[in-house]
């Protein structure tokens, strides 16, 4: 275990081992400087012009999109949202929520078909290998265990994965495949939803825009009500799949000034969830203690209410 500052300070007082001390201070200072809004180092060596490339994807994602942007309609949403606020679908740790989500394929990603699992302790090793924050290590390792909904009672999944967008306004043309693709959508062509606002204003902020219902929703309000995850973090959770927002400079006439410091979080964020995907398959029972104690860190009560 690395020494602390105090230990450092409090060692033997000659020339080199004083200068030695003050080399490792430092070492701990620049670690601790190392925040969210920093530029990611890990991925500096890595190709990113083959991600996200959806124009060349397989018909299983275009035909998951045309699916998706048919049925995300204002009623469904609206259904989905109670649905979730009076039931309970399971209880179970977060660690039992990572081995159950082990057997999840996401239909939509043209990136990879790794487990889930998989893809969760590489976007968590990556900001750690960083030095980010503690918390934001953990919004790594859990920020799509909402795909846990597949198992509880989902239509498809449609309404679980995927870019998110707003629904109840105008469907913007920055979303994946573009407006074209929601013509089969009865909001499509709605008087009131198919409005610029729609049924929000100018500024109403984030907060009070009903983004289509998937994991990042449903994660969200579980996050937000069960942990101690700070604000970034659950705006990491909330709009990581909002990639019209935080990537196409989309919707952002909604936003009032909290929403522009969480556009910032999630942009740091992005880089975590889009760039770790890689072939090197982590080993889930070396890394399960330092987890499980930022795990038992933020949530307060060990079992969860899915």
């Amino acid at each position: 275990m690395p020494a602390s500052i105090i230990d450092i300070l409090q060692a033997p007082k000659n020339i080199e081992v004083t200068s030695d001390s003050i080399d490792a201070v430092n070492v701990i200072k620049g670690k601790a400087a190392n925040d969210l809004y920093d530029a990611s180092e890990f991925d500096q060596a890595k190709d990113k012009t083959g991600s996200r490339q959806f124009n060349d994807a397989c018909d299983r994602v275009k035909n998951f999109y045309a699916q998706k942007h048919t049925l995300q309609t204002v009623a469904y949403n609206l259904k989905a949202r109670n649905d979730f606020h009076t039931k309970t679908r399971a209880r179970m740790t977060v660690w039992e929520a990572m081995e159950k989500l082990d057997t999840f394929i996401d239909e939509c990603d043209p990136d990879t078909q790794e487990s889930q699992m998989t893809h969760l302790q590489q976007s968590a090793e990556a900001i750690r290998q960083d030095g980010r924050p503690r918390w934001m290590q953990l919004v790594g390792l859990i920020h799509d265990l909402g795909k846990l909904l597949f198992f509880f009672g989902a239509e498809g999944q449609w309404d679980v994965v995927g870019d998110t967008f707003p629904v109840g306004c105008a469907f913007d043309e920055r979303i994946i495949f573009g407006t074209e693709s929601f013509r089969n959508n009865e909001d499509f062509s709605n008087s009131v939803y198919s409005n610029k606002f729609g049924i929000y204003s100018p500024g109403c902020g984030l907060e009070n825009v009903m983004l289509c219902w998937g994991h990042d929703e449903y994660l969200y309000h579980i996050v937000k009500d069960q942990s101690t995850i700070p604000e970034e973090g659950l705006a990491m959770i909330r709009y990581h799949s909002f990639y019209p927002w935080h990537r196409e400079n989309a919707y952002h006439e909604l936003m009032n000034e909290h929403d522009k410091k969480m556009l910032e979080a999630v942009r740091a964020f992005n880089p975590y969830d889009l760039y770790s995907k890689n072939d090197e398959v982590p080993n889930p029972e070396t890394l399960k203690s330092y987890y499980q104690e930022l795990i038992d860190e933020f949530f307060p009560n060990k079992v969860v209410r899915w």
